[in-house]
């Protein structure tokens, strides 16, 4: 599996080898040491898993929860192609406020590391996209945050133009607005 570390200190994504034939593809979509290996933290336990199902142009995010309750994801597609999006919301960041965008697909495999301060969402590029997100912690609808997706201060060009967002998502604070627990 290639391991390529981004711009956004702690966020990787992991291209894994596909093993094809006439019959499909094969390939490892999960690897706890594989992970300890390119640097994810050694305690990280996984205890979620969700799956959300897109048409195009569906967005979703910027979310992330507050701690107690912060969650690290590890996400990636398992139908379709989403343009993922991932902000750092750590305060004593260097490049806090900036984003960086992975497109993941069907068809390339790859999976994206979300550490915990970091805000996250997507949009769906193709029909019936399936997208799948392994959590470090439980879903606490107390603990819930978010960004406002078109924050001009984030510059995320999310190469669609009137995306469909849920009424909760769209009234989600600026960065400006934001008292990021991180």
């Amino acid at each position: 599996m290639e391991v390529i570390p981004k711009k956004l200190a702690g966020v990787v994504e992991f291209i894994p080898r596909l093993f094809g034939d006439p019959r499909g593809v094969f390939y490892e979509t999960f690897s706890a040491r594989l992970m300890q290996e390119a640097g994810l933290p050694a305690d990280l336990e996984w205890v979620q898993d969700n799956q959300s199902k897109s048409q195009p142009g569906v967005l979703r995010g910027l979310h992330f929860q507050r701690p107690p309750h912060a969650q690290a994801k590890l996400v990636r597609v398992a139908q379709g192609r989403v343009l993922d999006v991932v902000v750092d919301i750590r305060r004593d960041s260097p490049t806090y406020g900036q984003h960086t965008t992975v497109e993941l697909s069907e068809a390339l495999g790859n999976i994206l590391y979300v550490p915990v301060g970091f805000a996250h969402g997507f949009v769906a590029l193709e029909e019936n996209t399936l997208f799948l997100y392994k959590c470090s912690n439980y879903y606490a609808p107390a603990s819930e945050g978010g960004l406002l997706w078109n924050d001009p201060a984030l510059g995320i060009n999310w190469n669609i133009d009137n995306p469909l967002v849920s009424a909760k998502d769209a009234i989600l604070p600026t960065l400006a607005e934001l008292d990021s627990p991180f």
